[in-house]
């Protein structure tokens, strides 16, 4: 029989901790910096300057930990796209967010811990399908906007060309592969500029 301590599930820190948010933003610092290998609870404890012990009593395991970083980095990614399409909402803008290459790192090393993390890759997944959908909403506006109908460019084919191409260009950019970007880059922009030319 487990006792009355076993049957109960550990006490977790309170969630609006500043310690707490200092543990997330030291692993997210020693994730981009080093690669989520080094992301271990001594590490993450010494870089935020406190007891490595406190990441358990925050996160009850590393994978915890790893996805409010990614978490609160997927949204706040969220909040500003929903921002710069509210502010301009054409493909000029979505182009531009997604061709924005800071990231880049900080997704690959996701995409690898996702290859060995149940958990982390459901969360990515989510994340990834709510975005999507945002975008894919977005998306099917400027194309009326701009006068492009369904049977011309279906606006997910256009999405995932998008998005593919974006993500190819930043997995190189970290890998220091960039032969073709620039062309690659100018050439997709002066397509949007023909179909959204600015208006002086």
């Amino acid at each position: 029989m487990p006792t009355s301590s076993e049957s109960q599930p550990r006490r977790i820190g309170a969630t609006d901790s500043r310690s707490r948010a200092r543990l997330v933003e030291a692993a997210e610092a020693l994730l981009l910096e080093e690669g989520y290998a080094a992301v271990t609870s001594r590490r993450v404890g010494a870089r935020a300057g406190l007891k490595p012990q406190l990441v358990h009593y925050y996160f009850r395991t590393m994978d915890d930990l790893f996805v409010e970083v990614f978490r609160r980095r997927a949204e706040a990614n969220f909040a500003h796209f929903e921002r710069a399409m509210a502010a301009d909402p054409s493909l000029r803008t979505l182009w531009r967010l997604n061709a924005d290459l800071r990231g880049a790192a900080f997704s690959v090393e996701f995409v690898a811990l996702a290859n060995h993390r149940k958990m982390i890759r459901t969360e990515i997944a989510r994340y990834a399908e709510r975005f999507r959908t945002a975008q894919l909403d977005a998306l099917t506006a400027a194309l009326v906007a701009d006068g492009i109908t369904a049977d011309q460019l279906p606006p997910i084919v256009a999405l995932l060309m998008m998005t593919g191409l974006s993500q190819v260009l930043a997995l190189e950019e970290v890998l220091g592969v960039t032969a073709g970007h620039d062309a690659t880059i100018s050439f997709v922009q002066s397509v949007i500029e023909r179909l959204e030319p600015l208006i002086p």
